[in-house]
């Protein structure tokens, strides 16, 4: 039987984690900081478990049958576009993309070149710049300059291979919050939320011969569909409304990353 073929997705078999909590949910900094950025309530970490041996080739059956699984519809949470409440995945997905998302970095002095470039002072204050619009974000100093306008002298400063890393995307996120955004002054607020969301998230190990600290996740940008279109990570397109799939290949886990762009909590 084909690859894809429905038959060859049962082979896997998954389970949901409730036990398993991500530290920068709860750590009151980080949930003040992720309430100032209108993220707050609307991102989620869940973790699943699955006993099959991964290979990173068949990224999309294995996806496929994760979305299929009677113990994944059930507890995939996703925001509502209807009504903004959580609920569970709940429907038939016919459709997977996932997007690999390289992860290497093991350090923050990959945003070392911010400060070398004038971006931020060594204060860690965020240089400022006239008002613009990249839609539908305001850029109002060079970190989002830097972010968002290709057209910019200082784009460059991460190449296209940086920008795709999950530490830059994260970092990224961060920076444009959700819908009723209060942006940072200084840089570090995002760079230590980044940080912790990483080390909760990826896994690393030491090479038996090396003894060099390596990552050992996979990450994968997923998106579902169903008969009537797109349905997770919402029904709706935005830069801020990801899903990211960290699978751990020797434990065996999965770690959800999902946030629905919107209004955070407030209060």
């Amino acid at each position: 039987m084909a690859a894809g073929e429905p038959g060859n997705l049962g082979r896997y078999y998954f389970r949901f984690l409730p036990q398993k909590t991500f530290q920068f949910l709860s750590a009151p900094e980080t949930t003040s900081r992720l309430r100032q950025w209108s993220m707050l309530g609307r991102m989620e970490a869940q973790a699943f478990g699955f006993d099959q041996t991964f290979q990173a080739y068949r990224k999309d059956d294995f996806l496929m049958a994760f979305f299929k699984h009677p113990n994944v519809i059930p507890n995939l949470k996703l925001l509502s576009d209807s009504s903004g409440q959580w609920i569970t995945l709940g429907t038939e997905v016919k459709k997977i993309e996932a997007i690999n998302v390289p992860c290497t970095q093991l350090s923050m002095s990959f945003f070392n070149r911010l400060y070398d470039e004038d971006i931020v002072r060594d204060s860690g204050h965020i240089v400022k710049c006239l008002d613009s619009f990249c839609d539908p974000f305001l850029i109002s100093d060079e970190l989002r300059k830097v972010l968002l306008m290709e057209d910019s002298e200082k784009y460059e400063v991460f190449s296209q291979p940086d920008r795709e890393e999950f530490l830059f995307c994260l970092f990224k996120h961060l920076c444009l919050g959700g819908a009723l955004c209060q942006y940072e002054d200084v840089v570090n607020p995002y760079l230590e939320t980044a940080k912790r969301i990483y080390k909760d998230l990826v896994s690393v190990r030491k090479h038996p011969q090396t003894k060099k600290i390596e990552i050992t996740s996979f990450v994968f940008k997923v998106t579902a569909y169903d008969s009537a279109g797109m349905c997770y990570p919402s029904t709706k397109n935005h830069e801020q409304t990801f899903s990211y799939f960290i699978v751990d290949p020797i434990r065996r886990h999965i770690h959800v990353l999902y946030h629905c762009y919107g209004v955070g909590e407030m209060s």
